[in-house]
């Protein structure tokens, strides 16, 4: 439909404007961040447009703007106008930091140009119709971000998360590639919507599955998934927008690429199954080492890495409709996280505390568990008995159940012996709250999707295993972090909590490999 060559509007606004501050080079830096903010405000008009049309109009691609497959095109369904949503509207905040920010830096033009080039990639990759789109698109928004990421040139942390970052995201730039040129093979078109209803069908064979296997691999890297996550926590050398920018936005383009390529996933339960194992291992790992960090942007990388984790499993479950719903969820949370930082720890020092914190004993933390789980199970099938609501996929129940247990973390602060009563109820009433707020919100997305991402498969024994799997990880460490002040202070415990401030060390011996690589490389070179 013509009326879908609207989206494309929105990067051709972010690119004409990001060309415009280069090349004239008199304008003045406050008047180019302004220009700047004037096409992001265009921007998100342009995509409120693009959603009342979706309304009106319905699901579909635009015409192709090229030849043989290549060139421009726009898909429009809910998956696409969600994230075009959400680019728009964190962009235009981030670019709107930014202008204050950044007032009075000599890179400020320079800055601006490049954050609203890659705002234009990853507005192209969102809306991609066909894969040569999507592939171009993929590459182009690292290629941004690295400039970004190399604001401050002269840092050495910078050029070496940079340069890291860099290795990581040609892998997966590679990954990509391949697995688009199987999928182009398997299916006779570039075209993603043609491309996902084959696999419906369950066409494609060998290369669709192979295919799907780079997709993951692509997504992996892309997400800063354990081991290739050091980057990701190193690159606060970068100003604080960058961080919002990346941490809010670009990293979620894995799960964005398996959520855009679902019924071609569901090809390959295996490929599912190393995603759950990937993303489980990661959350754990990340949500862990990030209680040890001891500065607030730091920690939040480490949080990001632990939420991409969870992104990946909830993929791997094939709870595509949840895992698009915590993208939007989590960018919110971390580009306002990120840009708040610097008056978090102002804000903490000036809160009075009301005395001594209650610790609740290993009794306690038992009846908070099971009173979540019960609420959790009480609310399930009253909401699903009485009006339909909650999904019957025990994968998706499995993950209410995961959810549910960090809320059980709370419940147990007001069930200990020296909590005061309005904390008992206090605690209490947030995790009904939380727990219906999940509910709804599972089954929102579920029916928001319906048509356009595919429902999570009949469970058989891999998927029974792998949800046991997920329950027994995340429960122990859910207790762990429930009963930490009973077993914090014993001294293997202060050995471990040194070891994971360090991230166990992968990111020292990532580094040691990347510079031996590098030096192999330029030394074959000198030889040449």
């Amino acid at each position: 439909m013509l009326s879908h060559l609207l989206p494309l509007l929105a990067p051709a606004l972010y690119l004409g404007t990001a060309a415009l501050l280069h090349f004239r080079s008199d304008m003045p830096a406050r008047t180019a961040s302004r220009s700047g903010e004037v096409a992001a405000v265009l921007v998100l008009l342009v995509v409120i447009l693009s959603v009342a049309v979706s309304i009106v109009r319905g699901t579909g691609d635009s015409p192709l703007l090229g030849l043989a497959g290549v060139g421009l095109s726009a898909r429009v369904d809910v998956v696409s106008v969600a994230m075009m949503t959400l680019v728009a509207f964190i962009g235009w905040i981030v670019v709107r930091y930014s202008r204050t920010f950044l007032d009075g830096e000599v890179g400020q033009k320079r800055f601006t140009a490049w954050l609203l080039a890659t705002l234009a990639a990853v507005m192209l990759l969102v809306q991609s119709g066909n894969i040569i789109q999507f592939v171009g698109a993929w590459i182009a928004v690292s290629l941004c971000l690295h400039r970004l990421l190399l604001f401050y040139p002269g840092r050495i942390g910078a050029q070496r998360a940079a340069f890291k970052k860099f290795v990581t995201a040609r892998l997966g730039d590679a990954a990509l590639v391949l697995a688009a040129a199987l999928l182009i093979a398997a299916y006779g078109t570039t075209q993603i919507s043609h491309m996902l209803a084959a696999a419906r069908l369950g066409e494609g064979g060998g290369l669709a599955i192979g295919a799907s296997a780079l997709l993951a691999l692509a997504a992996v890297l892309k997400s800063a998934q354990f081991p290739t996550h050091g980057w990701l926590t190193e690159v606060m050398e970068a100003p604080t927008p960058v961080s919002a920018l990346l941490h809010a936005g670009v990293v979620n383009g894995g799960g964005f690429l398996l959520i855009r390529f679902a019924d071609i996933m569901l090809l390959s339960p295996l490929v599912l199954a190393v995603l759950v194992g990937v993303g489980g291992f990661t959350a754990l790992f990340g949500g862990v080492v990030m209680l040890t960090q001891p500065t607030v942007k730091v920690s939040l990388a480490w949080s990001t890495v632990s939420q991409m984790g969870f992104m990946i499993l909830q993929c791997g479950l094939a709870l595509f409709p949840l895992a698009l719903l915590h993208i939007i969820a989590h960018s919110l949370y971390k580009a306002h996280a990120f840009l708040s930082a610097g008056g978090a720890v102002d804000r903490i020092a000036a809160q009075r505390r009301p005395g001594p914190v209650a610790v609740p004993d290993l009794g306690a933390v038992a009846r908070a568990f099971g009173l979540a789980i019960a609420i959790y199970g009480a609310i399930y099938l009253v909401s699903g008995a009485l009006i339909g609501f909650g999904s019957k996929s025990p994968q998706a129940v499995a993950l209410g159940a995961i959810l549910i247990l960090g809320v059980a973390y709370l419940l147990a602060q007001g069930l200990a012996d020296a909590a005061p009563r309005a904390l008992t109820r206090r605690t209490a009433l947030m995790s009904v709250m939380a727990t219906l707020a999940y509910v709804a919100l599972q089954r929102g997305s579920e029916w928001l999707t319906a048509g356009t991402l595919p429902p999570a498969p009949v469970a058989g024994p891999l998927e029974w295993a792998l949800i046991l799997l997920a329950l027994v990880s995340f429960g122990a460490v859910a207790l762990a972090q429930s009963t930490l002040p009973l077993w914090s202070h014993h001294p293997a415990a202060q050995g471990l909590r040194v070891h994971l401030s360090n991230g166990l060390y992968i990111n020292a011996v990532e580094d040691r490999l990347l510079r031996t690589w590098f030096r192999n490389v330029a030394s074959t070179e000198a030889k040449s």
